[in-house]
């Protein structure tokens, strides 16, 4: 195919599906509802699984609660009713070996599609009832006459009503034939280095592939093409932003680093250590620096981020620390200050609740250039917080900040250095995946002398357990946090519709956060959720009647949670019943056990978060998850707590079950363009993508090569809509 033809087939790409022979109109319409509306969206609408006529069971050896693919001849067909509105079509197919009883739910079209003598092929889990094998709601494809050819591969796209599985599939072939010999984006030395197929032919494969071998390997090639192109939208976009800017070249030496350092109580780890020169060299550097600290919990990121904030008033600029919530702002002003009175460094703490003369004083001595280091919520976004020379950002727990406030905060100085925190622990994978134009270092050991930390997982009915513990606790005088998903049984849909408007609300920490932790507010409808505001009456009155018990929740004011918090903090409260808004921010070592209540709830991620909150001094802590799931796969889930209390191989398990949104709260900017990746699976080629975009960057920093124009065209078709409102 000379070089116009694959031009034009490459073109065809980006053209509407329309294009494509046999969608009509309202086949148009059912596909944009699957978010198809290009040729580019129906090649890449890829199968979900493929049912392997290679390697079938016949019905005789076919194995009992597994899943397999059957292939045979409907011998009968019957469409019943069991109840009005309980379709259901039962099957009986036979192969030589024995029958197998077929029953599908809600789609009684089947009686009508499959007649008895007609070849089939089913395949799902293997069910043994009422004296038959049986196999409920498989996927089902009617055969030829003659049977499936051996090794036929049959792909299930994802479908719709409108447009079934096997409509996906002639749709999808016509769409290749649309684009077929289309240029190769990858650059041919990298497709010999790793022995990749073309991406037409890994298009085909993918779709319509002869052996489940060359599926994978089609799998491969394209999953690579989404990470390399990934990788390389995200370094491009942090050096435009570089792009004509004066960096800060930061002092990493200066006698206010010395003093810091002489004030610190205790010995940085090597861990620690190693993380505060990676800090240093980036901020050193004559380009702007975007490091992310990922720091398990416990592991000390504030004290290694405190260096960074002494070598800007080395420098002689001024830093910004930005927190999420009030709660963790004042900490961090409680245990950041001291060590910055030491250094001769002037810092304030801003927040929503700071009376107004104090905030104008405040920001009278950082417009002057007084303040070296202003703390704060998201009360520093307001337009009259104007520093006099910015040069460092620290934002704490970024991924609670969406990306406009991230660079609203940036954007207070002219090209100010910048450094995330985060205590969601993201495995190297997922980080370079999702933060590909950023420096990382990592946190994952709690420092030498830390408490022991234990977690146990009771099924409801054994929660006395939990409670006995945290009787101990008390009589021996420390300190308990029994954990509720919700506030009010009775006022879900309100709170939700609530939480969203407090969302936009600066400095709260609102109910809507747990309801990000759990997973959705469509969880709790008709479950029995523990609700705080009724446990603390019952624990008070029941459990532990001889201490006092407080509530602690979102929607309380801001100086109504600081009291609370003060009085569980000297003491005066013994057991804190609280929602998820004690995950962060909150430091009362004399607090050894923790309960919580409804725990399967939570991705393993929030719970090892919340477990953080306990065994912060010297005294053993004990952490008890309680749970009235009925669901082995719940239970297991919650289990691995208790193996491991390693953060970051927990967050790689929960990645093995979940989405990597799920993880993070959020789907992340760029994460919904890798649909074949598992970052997990594919660490590999995570880590080589993101090494080869690093390279061909270096060599050609605007892919303006002949060589490379087609990858650089690819980058900008793949994140067209994203680029113009993205910023990192």
């Amino acid at each position: 195919m000379d070089a116009p033809d694959r031009l034009a087939a490459t073109l065809a790409l980006d053209e509407p599906v329309e294009r494509v022979r046999l969608v009509s109109p309202s086949r148009a319409r059912a596909l944009a509802g699957l978010g198809i509306k290009t040729v580019r969206d129906l090649v890449t609408h890829f199968p979900r699984r493929y049912i392997d006529l290679s390697a079938k069971e016949t019905v005789a050896s076919s194995v009992i609660g597994e899943s397999c693919t059957i292939e045979g001849v409907a011998h009968e067909v019957k469409l019943k009713r069991p109840k009005p509105r309980l379709p259901l079509v039962e099957i009986a197919l036979v192969d030589g070996t024995g029958v197998l009883v077929v029953t599908c739910f809600r789609q009684p079209w089947l009686a009508e599609q499959v007649k008895p003598g007609m070849r089939i092929a089913v395949a799902g889990k293997l069910e043994f009832n009422y004296g038959f094998k049986r196999m409920t709601n498989p996927y089902l494809e009617v055969l030829g006459d003659e049977g499936a050819a051996e090794g036929m591969v049959i792909p299930v796209h994802p479908a719709c009503e409108k447009v079934s599985a096997a409509w996906m599939r002639r749709l999808v072939g016509n769409a290749l034939s649309a684009c077929t010999g289309l240029l190769d984006p990858l650059p041919l030395e990298l497709r010999a280095r790793y022995r990749l197929m073309s991406r037409g032919t890994a298009l085909t494969c993918i779709h319509f592939p002869q052996t489940m071998a060359e599926a994978a390997e089609a799998r491969r090639r394209l999953a690579y093409e989404e990470l390399l192109l990934l990788e390389l939208m995200l370094m491009m976009q942090a050096r435009e932003r570089e792009r004509g800017c004066e960096p800060v070249r930061h002092v990493v030496d200066g006698p206010r680093m010395a003093a810091l350092a002489a004030a610190l109580p205790f010995e940085l780890t090597d861990e620690q250590q190693r993380a505060k020169e990676d800090i240093l060299s980036a901020l050193s550097a004559p380009r702007p620096a975007n490091h992310l600290l990922l720091g398990d919990v416990g592991t000390g990121k504030t004290a290694v981020a405190s260096f960074a904030l002494a070598a800007a008033a080395d420098t002689g600029v001024q830093a910004l620390l930005m927190a999420p919530t009030e709660v963790l702002a004042r900490q961090h002003g409680k245990s950041l200050g001291p060590l910055f009175d030491a250094a001769g460094m002037g810092w304030a703490v801003l927040v929503g609740s700071t009376p107004a003369a104090e905030r104008d004083d405040i920001l009278a001595r950082l417009s002057s250039g007084d303040l070296d280091v202003l703390i704060g919520t998201h009360a520093l976004l307001e337009d009259d917080v104007a520093p006099r020379r910015l040069g460092l950002v620290v934002i704490d727990e970024q991924q609670r900040f969406g990306v406009d406030q991230r660079v609203r905060l940036l954007s207070k100085g002219e090209a100010p250095d910048a450094l995330y925190l985060t205590a969601t622990p993201i495995p190297r994978t997922l980080a370079l995946a999702l933060y590909g134009g950023l420096t990382l270092s990592y946190l994952k050991r709690r420092p030498h002398g830390a408490a022991s930390r234990s977690t146990k997982v009771h099924r409801k009915e054994d929660r006395g357990r939990a409670y006995d513990a945290a009787r101990a606790a008390l009589a021996r005088g420390e300190q308990v946090y029994v954990v509720c998903p919700l506030i009010g049984q009775d006022t879900g849909e309100r709170d939700a519709k609530a939480a969203g408007t407090r969302r936009r609300e600066a400095d709260e920490e609102a109910y809507e956060y747990a309801a990000i932790s759990i997973e959705g507010e469509g969880d709790f409808e008709g479950d029995d959720v523990a609700a705080a505001s009724k446990e603390a009456a019952y624990l008070q009155s029941h459990v532990f009647a001889d201490y006092r018990v407080e509530l602690l929740h979102g929607r309380m004011g801001a100086n109504e949670k600081q009291a609370v918090m003060e009085r569980f903090r000297q003491g005066e409260t013994q057991v804190l019943v609280a929602t998820t808004v004690i995950e962060v921010g909150v430091d009362v070592p004399n607090a050894t056990v923790m309960i919580v209540e409804d725990a399967d709830r939570f991705g393993l991620a929030q719970l090892h978060q919340l477990r953080g909150r306990v065994g912060r001094g010297e005294k053993d802590a004990e952490v008890h998850l309680v749970s009235a799931s009925k669901s082995d796969a719940a239970l297991s889930r919650l289990a691995a707590m208790e193996r491991t209390d390693d953060g970051f191989e927990l967050a790689s398990f929960d990645l093995s079950l979940r989405r990597e949104g799920d993880i993070l709260g959020n789907r992340q900017h760029g994460a919904s363009a890798l649909k074949l990746v598992n970052v997990v699976r594919d660490g590999r080629i995570v880590e080589a993508a993101h090494a080869d975009a690093l390279s061909l960057l270096e060599e050609d920093p605007g892919l303006d090569l002949p060589e490379h124009r087609a990858l650089a065209r690819e980058v900008r078709r793949t994140f067209h809509e994203d680029n113009a409102a993205q910023g990192g």
